[in-house]
């Protein structure tokens, strides 16, 4: 769950008195008897129901991290919770829905249906219901899905959009966002010091280059710049 303060050595401390024993005892720990363990004052105990209390709006990417489902990651994690929206679709959801998802597959799906099949997990989530744990997925799912079908590599440095958040706009939009150029690439996003090989790439089979301005048209219409169109003819 990225909670500050709740670091390994902590972590093991709570599990020895008894006080964890799943994610969802995080937010049931009994401070009172903490309070009695050797270096742990009222600012640290403060400090920490903070940082817990704050852990509860995170993005339903980490709290899926912090199920610790196996083989499913952190990419499979944002992947699942920007597709599907939110906590109870992806347990609904069957092992072929998941595998349907771009970046998560037939293994990762088997493992994260079996998960929440089993009693306990499900028990593990209704309590973390229960504290106000927040199970909704990125906003950017809302948004007009005017990518579908197209493939848009952002290559060099943005002056608007980190190189993250530029490759999230497009998959919220339904696109995918590879890390190479190929005949299936749509457009190429140039910024300052592009890749020298994508860049000679999409100008060997005729890839339209776009800057930021283009790219914020193409994230708003789903339209290619004519200029763009035509320099890739």
């Amino acid at each position: 769950m990225d909670i500050e303060h709740l670091g390994e050595r902590t972590v093991y401390q709570f599990c020895q008195a008894g006080l964890l024993a799943d994610v969802a005892d995080i937010y049931h720990v009994d401070f009172d008897r903490v309070r009695q363990f050797d270096g742990w004052g009222d600012t640290s105990i403060e400090n920490l129901e903070q940082a817990i209390t704050a852990s509860k709006a995170r993005p339903l990417a980490n709290l899926l991290v912090g199920l610790s489902i196996r083989h499913l990651g952190s990419t499979g994690s944002q992947v699942l919770a920007r597709s599907l929206g939110h906590l109870d679709r992806i347990m609904a959801a069957s092992v072929e829905e998941m595998a349907g998802v771009e970046g998560v597959g037939q293994v990762i799906a088997t493992s994260v249906h079996e998960f929440f099949a089993l009693e306990r997990n499900r028990e593990v989530v209704e309590r973390l219901r229960a504290a106000g744990v927040n199970f909704a997925g990125p906003a950017g799912r809302d948004v007009p899905q005017v990518l579908v079908g197209m493939s848009v590599v952002v290559t060099g440095t943005l002056d608007g959009w980190s190189r993250e958040a530029a490759e999230d706009a497009i998959k919220a939009r339904g696109g995918k966002a590879p890390a190479s150029v190929s005949k299936k690439t749509t457009a190429v996003v140039v910024g300052a010091e592009p890749g020298a090989a994508k860049l000679a790439k999409a100008g060997e089979i005729g890839i339209p280059l776009l800057d930021e301005a283009g790219f914020a048209r193409l994230l708003e219409t789903g339209q290619l710049p004519v200029q763009a169109s035509n320099d890739s003819a």
